[in-house]
């Protein structure tokens, strides 16, 4: 499944470049994940949670990042197994920073994920791509707060909260209703 975002953070490009940096304290600001071993060179073991529906996943692997200072680029291949559940899924993200005129920096973000087992089921629901959209926004709000923390332990401790799969569930019905009311009604 493809995903395409592009966010935007209010903070100069340097200062969000550099938290991007920061791949544990970046971490914080994603719901459910949780850094368990920095093991060098780019390389973190961890686990990302996220409640799909009636099935919570909890996705535990290893996720390679790399960044380019002179494009302000980088990437992100993960891969994780769920195993009380027998899901698994992978991750290859690239994701572009790029500072506006008015101060603010916008950061395009490209992601194929690709998931099996249960978890592959709410993918064909729509309920994936909700999901990202969510996650996006709760990122965009963490990040945002790290970021204006009057100091390093105060940013330390901001976190991103949970995102609820009930909720996710009825958001992506509901959008699907709508899509399906704009069609009709030609407003769409």
């Amino acid at each position: 499944m493809k995903i395409t975002e592009t966010i935007t953070v209010r903070s100069p490009v340097e200062t969000v470049w550099a938290l991007f940096q920061d791949v544990p304290q970046l971490a914080h600001c994603l719901p459910g994940a949780d850094i368990t071993e920095d093991k060098g060179d780019g390389v973190y073991a961890g686990s990302i949670a996220s409640k799909l529906g009636p099935i919570t996943v909890v996705f535990e692997g290893e996720a390679t990042v790399t960044s380019d200072l002179t494009s302000r680029s980088g990437d992100v291949v993960g891969k994780g197994i769920d195993r009380s559940g027998g899901s698994a899924g992978r991750v290859k993200m690239h994701y572009v920073i790029e500072g506006q005129a008015d101060g603010s920096t916008r950061v395009d973000v490209d992601a194929d994920v690709v998931l099996s087992g249960a978890a592959a089921q709410f993918g064909r629901t729509g309920l994936i791509k909700e999901m990202s959209r969510r996650l996006i926004d709760e990122f965009v709000d963490c990040v945002e707060a790290k970021l204006d923390a009057g100091s390093e332990a105060e940013a330390e401790t901001v976190r991103a909260g949970d995102v609820k799969g009930v909720s996710l569930l009825v958001a992506s019905v509901w959008g699907s209703f709508s899509a399906w009311l704009k069609r009709l009604f030609g407003n769409g």
